[in-house]
């Protein structure tokens, strides 16, 4: 088993027995053959359907003689003019109108962020389930369709991240962007340039606005002296509203020396300090500034580490939000999960830092971010909200997040890359990461060693096995340079080469290789050391892996012994031990001692690690398969059945565990249930 990914010393223990179906991550030795069975997948959607969530429309909204009919429009255009306002009010009516049986909206501030939310549509719609097909699966099937359908892209960041990626003819598509490259033309590709608000526009919506108190509308040059930006007149219609301000009032408060948009989202500020029961506006407003716009959880603004950043309750953190609201410098309600900023607030709040605020601000939102982030992401949508706010974390912290060294946010998020099963952005992540540690912290330093630790494994994860093992061979190079053959790190770099040696087929090279190791730490490290005992554990699978199923038993046996010795019977690693020794009874042909084995450790496993743990329901996988080669199928599909559902509530309908139950479940049905007399022979 590969160590840990993040925790430079300290490894982990998550080892798969029996067959392996789909994408194993980071796992320790696999025993069984491979199999790519089509199963039924989760349950499919029926048109018509939306997918994504389309921005409300805000207050006062005015309607604007914008043509969005072309097959592909681009919506194009300076922060706060309303390009996303008028994609959504074109959604909208699209949808209402009964015009298109699709709707699908997505934040498309990176690459990655497309990928997802068009996985998103191939799962809901069509059932595939792995996210890197999943989204030329939906490309395909819009291609070939006879559906209405409408993608909007909303936020389009690098027009490039939209290669091989552009919605094909057939349907309507919706672009917003601050940019206006030269692809964005042509290919029934038209360009629309949105402008601010004109004057008349501009007054239009002020009467709107303020329609409930006409006679604060007393000066038309309020419209004027905000460049008819519809950003900056919302939030000044707001505070308006709140103060009972006139126009002619609320332009004596402008300074002269401010940009007018700049001094309206501090006039904003101003009142919504005075509105909340402490002083807490301005630290939030701070922290929403550099995360993602689109969408930041509420949750990380209630975290224990927020909550002490702001020196607050939950409750008045909760307050200094609905008062921003208010004032209309972030969008939240109670009930909604995430709370939303413009762009130009976030920029103006940060032009008035010192780089002190902003490294303390940087921290505490990479703190609160961490702190939020579940161990095991079971929502899709939520793993890419996620990492959208760990990427605007970046790119606004820049050096903050690399003092004295990288934060574990930064690791993170690309380890939840791979999870989520995009291997190939979890590498460039890495390879990205490695290159801006080189540059703030050195080649040599831990961190940028770590990013090459990860970028190796999630090659190998991607089926690259063979690069893997290369680049695990070329750190190795280094680290032993650095700290010595003996060095923790060292040994820790040559348990994930051996473990790619043996994915890679070189199964000889692999058990010599943790053999060695085992001496090398046995002297190093001693006999009782959790990494001397977690390569015991890689060994005895190496050894079954070679034809030497005995042997194998017989260490795992020992091996157990001594875990419950030195940690204790109910320690993990000695149940994850008991596990591996199942295995292997079951690969030497002992299945009826196999099972047994299962049968006992699945009691403790509930008892200790409860019911709903990622091992204790793979125990009862395994238990089921045991069921069926013994000569039970029938039996088997009962178990997987109720076992499908346990993993969906536990682990999410797209986890590796729940498409290898499915599979599974398809073909042992297929035994007991056989269409043609005869019975098949197992997988």
């Amino acid at each position: 088993m590969p160590d840990d990914a993040d925790l430079p010393t300290q490894s982990v223990e998550n080892t798969v027995h029996g067959d392996v179906h789909g994408v194993v991550l980071q796992v320790g030795a696999v025993t069984g053959d491979f199999h790519h069975h089509q199963h039924p997948g989760p349950a499919r959607a029926t048109l018509p359907l939306r997918c994504g969530l389309v921005p409300p429309r805000a207050a006062a909204f005015q309607e604007r003689s914008v043509d969005l009919d072309a097959p592909v429009t681009v919506l194009s255009g300076l922060p706060g003019v309303g390009k996303s306002q008028l994609a959504a009010g074109h959604a909208e009516r699209q949808w209402a109108a009964g015009e298109v049986d699709l709707l699908v909206w997505i934040t498309a501030t990176s690459r990655e962020a497309i990928v997802s939310g068009y996985a998103d549509v191939a799962t809901k719609l069509l059932g595939v389930e792995d996210p890197e097909r999943g989204a030329r699966t939906f490309l395909e099937w819009l291609a070939g369709t006879h559906e209405p359908w409408l993608v909007v892209l909303d936020d389009l960041r690098t027009p490039a991240d939209l290669d091989g990626l552009w919605p094909p003819d057939g349907g309507q598509v919706v672009v917003t962007t601050l940019r206006r490259d030269a692809v964005l033309r042509g290919h029934q590709r038209r360009l629309v340039s949105v402008e601010a608000f004109t004057e008349a526009e501009g007054i239009a919506y002020l009467r709107t606005a303020l329609a409930d108190q006409p006679a604060l509308l007393d000066d038309d040059g309020l419209v004027r002296e905000l460049g008819g930006l519809p950003v900056a007149l919302a939030q000044a219609a707001a505070n308006m509203l709140d103060n009972h301000l006139s126009c002619a009032q609320y332009r004596a408060l402008l300074p002269e020396r401010l940009d007018p948009t700049a001094a309206t989202w501090s006039l904003a500020v101003e009142q919504a300090d005075r509105l909340a029961r402490t002083g807490v506006v301005r630290p939030l407003l701070d922290v929403a500034s550099v995360l993602e716009p689109n969408g930041i959880p509420v949750a990380v603004f209630t975290t224990r580490t927020m909550l002490d950043f702001l020196g607050v309750d939950e409750a008045d953190a909760r307050d200094g939000l609905g008062c921003l609201h208010r004032l209309s410098l972030v969008a939240f309600s109670e009930g909604s999960r995430e709370v939303r900023v413009h762009s130009l607030v976030q920029r103006a709040t940060r032009a008035a830092w010192s780089d002190e605020r902003a490294g303390v601000v940087v921290k505490a939102a990479a703190d609160a971010l961490e702190e939020v982030w579940p161990d095991v992401v079971t929502d899709p949508l939520l793993g890419q909200v996620l990492r959208a706010n760990a990427q605007a974390l970046a790119d606004a912290g820049g050096v903050h997040l690399w003092c004295p060294g990288g934060h574990f946010l930064l690791f993170r998020a690309g380890r939840s890359l791979g999870e989520a099963g995009y291997h190939a952005d979890a590498v460039r992540h890495f390879d990205d990461l490695q290159a801006t540690a080189t540059r703030q912290l050195g080649p040599d330093h831990l961190d940028t060693l770590l990013c090459r630790f990860n970028a190796a494994g999630w090659r190998g994860s991607g089926g690259d096995a063979a690069a893997a093992v290369e680049g695990f061979r070329a750190l190795l190079v280094d680290v032993t340079r650095l700290f010595g053959p003996d060095h923790v790190e060292t040994l820790r770099v040559r348990n994930n080469h051996a473990y790619w040696l043996g994915i890679s087929g070189d199964r000889a090279g692999a058990a010599t290789a943790f053999r060695d190791l085992f001496f090398d730490q046995m002297r190093v490290l001693g006999p009782d050391h959790p990494s001397t005992l977690t390569t015991r554990h890689n060994l005895a699978f190496a050894q079954a892996k070679t034809g030497s199923h005995d042997r194998a038993v017989e260490s795992f046996e020992a091996l157990v012994r001594d875990l419950e010795r030195i940690v204790g019977p109910d320690d993990p690693s000695a149940l994850e031990a008991r596990s591996g020794l199942a295995a292997v009874l079951a690969e030497a042909g002992e299945a009826d001692d196999a099972a047994d084995e299962l049968e006992d450790l699945l009691e403790d496993q509930i008892r200790v690690l409860g019911a709903d743990h990622p091992r204790t329901l793979w125990t009862r996988w395994s238990l089921a398969q045991w069921r069926a080669l013994t000569g039970d199928p029938a039996g088997a599909v009962e178990e997987f059945e109720v076992l499908v559902e346990d993993q969906i509530r536990v682990l999410g309908e797209l986890h590796p565990d729940v498409r290898a139950t499915r599979e599974k479940l398809e073909h042992w049905r297929g035994v007991s249930e056989p269409d043609e007399p005869g019975r098949p022979s197992p997988s």
